[in-house]
């Protein structure tokens, strides 16, 4: 079993939350706004993750590989597939907000609907990412100044890191979270998750639960 980048870790956290923010939406109750509510907290957690994810990247990783004489061409469709991104998960979160307004189920099946397009555009993105990116930063990976990059790439405050590492888990196959261990030490992963990332246990995890 091949281990996964913390790169694909985050994306399957990813895929996996947007593929089951649209089928709640599907089967949300006729009137049920707590559950609107919910759905609507998880969603924003998914897009400060993924905001956060590909701003770090925007900030910090094409221009590292651009300093290496890596490819320009790719960087800039990079850049703009995730300003593409950021309209699909707006489009999305501006749908959810409006079944909170007005929880009918004709309302949460046209959020699904947007959702659904909004996963075109994310997931498109990621395996672009995962197939022609992630191959050039791999010869990077013993780099020092790759290793410093990787470094600013995490969350600065250890309540928002803990709460990525609990986000990262939350329905992680087994694949992903051998791969999150070997990453980082099993036990950082629990204390950090537990610990710091009880605002993930509180206030999202019952989403999916």
């Amino acid at each position: 079993m091949a281990t996964m980048s913390m790169n694909q870790i985050i994306h399957a956290a990813v895929r996996r939350d947007v593929a089951r923010t649209e089928r709640a939406l599907r089967a949300l109750p006729e009137g049920d706004r707590a559950r609107a509510r919910q759905l609507q907290g998880a969603w924003r957690n998914l897009v400060r993750e993924l905001t956060h994810h590909h701003e770090s990247e925007d900030e910090l990783v094409w221009p590292f590989l651009l300093s290496r004489g890596l490819d320009a061409e790719l960087m800039g469709t990079m850049e703009g597939e995730h300003a593409a991104m950021r309209d699909a998960l707006a489009d999305a979160s501006r749908a959810i907000d409006e079944v909170v307004g007005e929880p009918t189920a004709v309302r949460a099946h046209a959020a699904a609907d947007v959702v659904s397009r909004s996963s075109l555009v994310i997931n498109s993105h990621l395996e672009h990412e995962e197939q022609d990116v992630e191959p050039l930063v791999a010869q990077f990976e013993d780099d020092p100044e790759w290793k410093a990059v990787a470094k600013r790439l995490r969350p600065a405050a250890l309540a928002d890191a803990g709460s990525a590492l609990a986000w990262m888990q939350d329905g992680a196959s087994e694949r992903e979270l051998a791969s999150l261990r070997a990453t980082i030490p099993g036990p950082v992963v629990a204390v950090m998750s537990r610990v710091f990332g009880r605002r993930y246990a509180r206030e999202v995890a019952p989403t999916w639960r």
